[in-house]
């Protein structure tokens, strides 16, 4: 009984995905077998194990894609961390404070600029 019901909550998290724009793919789950949908965004998912799934093409070297969503992900944070240095710079009024919010905001903009070369 409990094998039904968790079968009907995977087919009401795949409708519910269907419903929000997803799209179902010719691919399936690598773990599961569960066919995989195409979000919005572009990235595939899983709805039975509820992960992002990507496909490496054959002659594509895993390692290479995962690189590249690591970097994605360390730009993420530190264009996070770049507007939490701007709000509190914003609200600032001692000068040496300032430049110390000004120093790290110059490394992180560093910091950007490589993550994005290095994604290239």
């Amino acid at each position: 009984m409990a094998k039904n019901q968790n079968e009907e909550q995977h087919i009401k998290l795949m409708a519910d995905l269907l419903r929000q724009g997803a799209t179902l793919t010719e691919f399936a789950c690598p773990a599961c077998a569960s066919p995989l949908f195409r979000l919005q965004s572009g990235d595939l998912w899983c709805a039975k194990c509820e992960k992002k799934v990507i496909i490496v093409k054959e002659g594509e070297e895993a390692s290479k894609i995962t690189g590249s969503m690591v970097l994605g992900k360390l730009e993420a944070t530190l264009l996070v961390k770049v507007q939490e240095i701007q709000s509190k710079m914003q609200h600032e009024e001692n000068m040496e404070e300032l430049q110390k919010l000004a120093a790290v905001l110059s490394n992180l903009l560093e910091n950007i600029e490589k993550t994005r070369k290095a994604k290239v």
